[in-house]
């Protein structure tokens, strides 16, 4: 209970300022929780999209879904209560988690801890902005092209998103958007990631396939060697954005310590000619969001819809054989990419290919100046490093190795083989002790005032 009266002083301490957390639970210091468990009373958020918890609100950053409460537990939040996190509110989102900028018409803008005039991204962003300015130390968040590791890069997190089906999505959201899309949470830490990632993974009845599972707890693996690795890395761009030379530097300096800890590091050409755009325009599912639209007895238009959703809810709508070619393309980018790293044990790419970028403009949602396949394509270009490991399904962690001149965050993403977290958190935690980042605060951080 004291841990979360500290996270409610926090919150309104600092949400004022970053408008991260849409809600703080009226009865937060007495939700549910085991009294053991790794995280035992430490608080907790959740993502407003993706898993959810019974009778609380989730709007999903749209105004179709204002007021709405779903009746199921995810296994995710049962999970959450188990390990002893008290889940004590809800975070921003843009509309539908589409956007790389956590900016929305229902909740208004996101802003970074480290610069409010910059975006906290997106799709977790308010899960970031809310850990990366001291409201809870660990958040919910979700990832299917990014959501996770943009918004860590940008607010100097950890933010990993796993193997496709290391956290079970269930009951009702099991492998979804194709497979693209996975849950996790963003942290300080590689410890609480390894934790989150001891609590969370896991099988459930009803889940599409089991991976193998570890040989030991993810925990364990901070105390293990990690050998001598084969690291490819990226020094080229991997699409039409230009990477910052700020950016560029991390990487080199990275490559460098890693090549200082007995690694063998290579360069590595890009690994495919972009199609995330088609990819995630046949992802939108038109047909669920007019079921669900009928459930809450609201009409998709101008008024429950952003201007940018609305366009892609008409495209997916009219266009036919969508799916077939959408698995198509899925499977030739899976087969293609797993050849191109087959000789590396780990990548090494920028997250991001610049430092957070101002609020608002055309990756916005609430923009209506773009047609939806511009939109897609623009937006596509920002995670030119990150959505092909959510069509491989490979695991990717963002690590906040480095700070631009002017202070701002620099991401770099580290990739590992399918189903192999454990080499992960084990480079993970020899970058962490190289080069610590937990003395680094943002300007808006509680306790500051």
């Amino acid at each position: 209970m004291e841990l979360t009266r500290l996270a409610r002083q926090a919150h309104d301490e600092v949400n004022p300022l970053i408008n991260a957390v849409i809600e703080f639970y009226e009865d937060a210091e007495t939700v549910a929780g085991a009294d053991a468990g790794i995280f035992k009373g430490v608080p907790f958020l959740r993502k407003d999209i993706g898993s959810t918890e019974a009778g609380r609100l989730q709007e999903k950053g749209s105004r179709l879904f204002k007021g709405y409460r779903p009746h199921t537990d995810s296994y995710f939040f049962r999970r959450a209560r188990d390990a002893g996190l008290r889940t004590v509110g809800r975070t921003t989102t843009p509309e539908f988690g589409m956007s790389g900028m956590t900016e929305s018409i229902l909740h208004g803008i996101t802003g970074n801890p480290w610069d409010l005039e910059r975006s906290a991204g997106g799709s977790s962003g308010g899960a970031a902005a809310a850990v990366a300015a001291g409201i809870t130390p660990i958040a919910h968040g979700s990832d299917g092209a990014g959501s996770i590791r943009t918004p860590a890069s940008w607010c100097g997190l950890v933010g990993l998103n796993p193997s496709r089906g290391r956290i079970s999505g269930g009951p009702d959201g099991q492998d979804p958007s194709f497979g693209l899309s996975r849950q996790f949470v963003l942290c300080r830490t590689v410890c609480d990631m390894a934790a989150a990632l001891d609590v969370f993974s896991g099988p459930h009845p009803g889940d599409p396939f089991i991976i193998v599972q570890p040989n030991r707890s993810y925990v364990e693996e901070l105390t293990q060697p990690t050998g001598t690795l084969r690291v490819g890395v990226a020094r080229t761009r991997w699409g039409a954005a230009d990477v910052d030379p700020e950016v560029l530097q991390a990487v080199e300096s990275t490559a460098t310590l890693l090549e200082e800890m007995g690694h063998t590091v290579m360069d590595m050409k890009p690994l495919y000619e972009s199609q995330c755009g088609r990819i995630w325009l046949g992802c939108s599912s038109a047909n669920s969001l007019e079921v669900e639209a009928r459930a809450m007895g609201r009409a998709i238009n101008v008024d429950t819809l952003e201007p940018i959703n609305l366009k892609i809810y008409e495209y997916v709508r009219d266009s036919q054989g969508e799916a077939a070619d959408v698995h198509e393309a899925l499977r030739s980018m899976r087969f293609r990419v797993g050849v191109a790293i087959q000789a590396f044990d780990i990548l090494l790419t920028p997250t991001m290919p610049q430092v957070a970028t101002p609020n608002g403009g055309v990756y916005s949602t609430i923009d209506p100046t773009l047609s939806a396949e511009e939109w897609i394509e623009v937006n596509a270009v920002r995670c030119q490093y990150t959505a092909v490991f959510n069509v491989t399904g490979q695991p990717s962690v963002s690590l906040p190795m480095a700070q631009s001149a002017c202070g701002l965050p620099i991401g770099i993403q580290i990739v590992g083989r399918f189903g192999d977290e454990a080499t992960l958190v084990r480079i993970a935690r020899d970058l962490e002790v190289a080069r610590p980042w937990s003395h680094r605060r943002p300007k808006i951080w509680a306790g500051n005032s």
